[in-house]
């Protein structure tokens, strides 16, 4: 890559196929620096796709050289900045960032290039924002936990979705998830309904889910997101659900998850979990924001 003369050439996001490029840088940066470096494929998808008519609030471009994407700039409402770079052309942030013009941003803490660029264009640390810990573990001696009786672990049918969405936005309420969204969501690479897990009520509804993303190239399997109906919590149906996401992961020849949780004192509960199922942080996002100067 280093050596082509070819021009990096930036261009806008055009859709669907753009997320799939953007995904690939994904994958490509973890082959490279391992989960340190970058978010999950499963987030991208996920992000994407869990709204409907998002995509006005959202400004998108994507730095191609070779037919690659070799960075990316996602801007959310309220100039909020999600990159990624390739991490043979750190260079490429600070073309993101005159691009971006973000108010806010974050970088993974081992990513070091990215915070040197960030503090040498002004952004400065917010030591007290919300961040979030990258925890991981391989999937090995994976944990039991069933799922209390007359509940049932499986994967998503075709007659869940109005019940898988229904637990959803019960799990996050308010929620802007509706079954036209997970339907979306379900058309997304990499998607796959039978690692989208749930523990069904004795009454036929979801109580509870665990979404689970598998990256094939890097055998790397992602949980996002998950959640409990109001109905069903404290049976400790979420821990059930992620173990019995994690299993699926493992015979899908996955070596190795990962999840995102608050690491901050302000949300502790997710985290609490997923390190009850053997979890444990290796990075953290540090948050930053724009100098005001």
């Amino acid at each position: 890559m280093a050596g082509s003369l070819s021009p990096t050439v930036a261009r806008d996001y055009e859709g669907a196929d753009d997320l799939r490029r953007m995904q690939r840088l994904v994958q490509d940066a973890w082959k490279l620096r391992g989960p340190k470096w970058a978010q999950h494929v499963g987030d991208l998808a996920w992000g994407r796709f869990q709204h409907v008519g998002r995509e006005p609030e959202w400004r998108t471009r994507l730095w191609e050289h070779g037919g690659s994407v070799v960075a990316y700039g996602w801007v959310f409402e309220g100039a909020v900045l999600d990159f990624c770079v390739h991490p043979d052309r750190p260079e490429l942030l600070d073309d993101v960032l005159d691009w971006a013009e973000a108010r806010e941003t974050d970088a993974i803490d081992a990513n070091l290039e990215a915070i040197a660029t960030l503090e040498r264009r002004g952004f400065t640390r917010a030591p007290d924002a919300p961040f979030f810990a990258y925890l991981a573990r391989d999937l090995d001696s994976l944990p039991l936990r069933p799922a209390p009786e007359r509940f049932a672990l499986r994967t998503v049918a075709a007659r869940d979705v109005d019940s898988r969405v229904a637990a959803h936005r019960s799990a996050f309420d308010p929620s802007r998830v509706t079954v036209e969204s997970y339907r979306n969501v379900m058309q997304a690479w990499p998607y796959r309904s039978d690692l989208d897990c749930v523990a069904v009520a004795p009454d036929g509804r979801v109580a509870a889910y665990c979404l689970a993303w598998l990256d094939d190239d890097n055998r790397a399997g992602e949980l996002e997101p998950v959640g409990t109906h109001a109905e069903f919590r404290r049976l400790g149906l979420a821990a059930s659900v992620c173990a019995f996401a994690l299993r699926r992961l493992a015979e899908e020849r996955a070596t190795r998850a990962v999840v995102y949780a608050r690491g901050d004192d302000e949300y502790t509960v997710p985290k609490q979990l997923y390190e009850s199922l053997g979890f444990r942080a290796h990075a953290r996002t540090v948050p930053f924001v724009a100098s005001t100067a």
